[in-house]
C-alpha cells in the first residue's frame, strides 16, 4: 500500500501540481494586494472620490461596485499571467518534446516494424 503511495508521490506531476498550488496562491496574493494597494484607492478616486466612492446605497444597504471591480481585476491579472507564465511556456515544451520525441521514435523503429506498422495502417482502408 505504502508502495503505491511513494510511486504516485515521486512520478513528478504531483509534485508540480504542489509546486504549481503554492507558486499560484502566492501570485495570486500579490495580485490582490496590488489591486488593493493601488487600483482599489484609483477606482475609488475615479468613481467619486472619498471614503464612499465605488458604493451606493440603497434603503440603508451599501453596495461596493469598487470592490467587484477590484476583484474582477485582480482575476484578470491573475489569469492572463498564467496563461503567459505558465500554459505557453508548457505547451512550448510539450511541442518540443513530442518533436524530439518523434524523430527519436522512427530513428529507433527498425526496418520490419516499419514494414508491419504501414502494412498494418493500410490494412483497415483495404477492408472499407
Amino acid at each position: 500500500m505504502f508502495k503505491g503511495f511513494r510511486e504516485f508521490i515521486s512520478r513528478g506531476n504531483v509534485i508540480d501540481l504542489a509546486v504549481a498550488f503554492v507558486i499560484g496562491a502566492a501570485f495570486a496574493a500579490l495580485v490582490s494586494q496590488f489591486t488593493r494597494s493601488f487600483l482599489d484607492p484609483l477606482i475609488r478616486v475615479i468613481l467619486g472620490g472619498g471614503v464612499r466612492g465605488g458604493t451606493f446605497t440603497v434603503r440603508g444597504q451599501t453596495f461596493d461596485y469598487g470592490g467587484f471591480i477590484n476583484a474582477l481585476i485582480t482575476f484578470v491579472l491573475t489569469a492572463a499571467a498564467v496563461y503567459y507564465f505558465v500554459v505557453v511556456p508548457a505547451n512550448v515544451m510539450a511541442a518540443r518534446r513530442s518533436a524530439r520525441l518523434g524523430r527519436q521514435g522512427v530513428e529507433d523503429v527498425s526496418e520490419e516494424v516499419q514494414l508491419l506498422t504501414e502494412i498494418r495502417d493500410r490494412l483497415p482502408a483495404g477492408r472499407g
